[in-house]
């Protein structure tokens, strides 16, 4: 991450999941409760996505806790939040996900110069094989590193 940024979660499965192809920085629309939330890190989205309706972008299937210290004013944990993208990359996204097979993904949330931002990704899954490859991938490199280390240490 770059200097003046702050990661606040990582969507490990959406990787696994899926082969990325593209990721944009957006911005993400939420009320006064939820940013609280979200830098206090109370964030789950698991099977989280993105659609375009009528030329905006939306992510569903976030959740943000209630924010603990929050008088009755709370938000709605699951509503759906828009994201700010420039007219055109939603035009080149809305293009790309009409293709078979491409979904947008959040993949993280950051802190950036004290704004939240989310990085989207034009996704495509992955087949069964695909993902025992990475595995294996995976695997290779941790067993090589343990050997570096051996022999590093005598």
């Amino acid at each position: 991450m770059p200097e003046g940024t702050k990661q606040i979660a990582s969507n490990k499965k959406a990787r696994f999941n899926y082969s990325i192809e593209e990721s944009y920085e957006c911005g993400i629309v939420l009320e006064g409760t939820e940013v609280k939330s979200f830098k206090a890190g109370n964030v789950s989205f698991p099977d989280a996505f993105a659609e375009i309706v009528n030329g905006e972008v939306w992510v569903k299937g976030l959740h943000i806790s209630e924010y603990s210290y929050s008088s009755v004013f709370n938000h709605n944990p699951d509503r759906p939040k828009k994201l700010l993208l420039h007219a055109e990359e939603i035009k080149r996204l809305s293009r790309k996900v009409e293709e078979k097979g491409f979904t947008l993904i959040p993949l993280d949330f950051y802190l950036k110069d004290g704004r939240v931002k989310v990085n989207l990704g034009v996704c495509k899954g992955k087949k069964q094989f695909d993902k025992r490859a990475d595995i294996k991938e995976r695997d290779v490199k941790r067993d090589i590193q343990r050997e570096f280390r051996k022999r590093l240490d005598g």
